[in-house]
């Protein structure tokens, strides 16, 4: 397996452990009771743990080659947090304006917190991961050597 390829499975693995974390904590501690006021009967039933990890997968995915993996090449953790911030404001925002525009009832309060929410979330996780690449010796590229 080549260097690139090691580098992105293994940036992949740690923006999803750091993803998880981070969100998981947001959603069982910090916000629970905010989705619950606020989507009330809009929200399931019960979490559709298919779509949940579907979700989860894609937006990683998305994390890790739109902004880890250019964070490694420009060797700049600065760089990690200020594009995934945007990454995340824009990815959030296309659910919560999208929403906002096309379904009654959904909660206009509920849009900036979750915007700022994908930016704070995607900015750690981008930042995170790429100090820990960093750490490891995966940042910069090096075009006599493919590293």
């Amino acid at each position: 397996m080549g260097f690139q390829l090691r580098r992105a499975l293994l940036s992949y693995a740690v923006a999803a452990v750091v993803f998880l974390v981070v969100d998981l904590v947001w959603l069982t501690v910090v916000a629970t009771d905010l989705y619950v006021d606020q989507l009330g009967p809009l929200q399931a039933e019960s979490v559709r743990v298919g779509a949940a990890v579907l979700f989860y997968a894609l937006f990683v995915a998305g994390l890790v080659y739109f902004v880890v993996l250019p964070a490694l090449a420009r060797d700049s953790v600065r760089w990690a947090v200020s594009a995934g911030a945007f990454f995340g404001l824009v990815t959030y925002a296309t659910w919560d304006l999208t929403s906002l525009a096309v379904i009654e009832g959904f909660p206009a309060a509920l849009v900036p917190i979750d915007l700022a929410w994908g930016a704070v979330l995607s900015a750690t996780v981008c930042g995170a991961t790429t100090l820990v690449m960093r750490r490891l010796g995966h940042a910069s590229t090096d075009a006599v050597t493919g590293r």
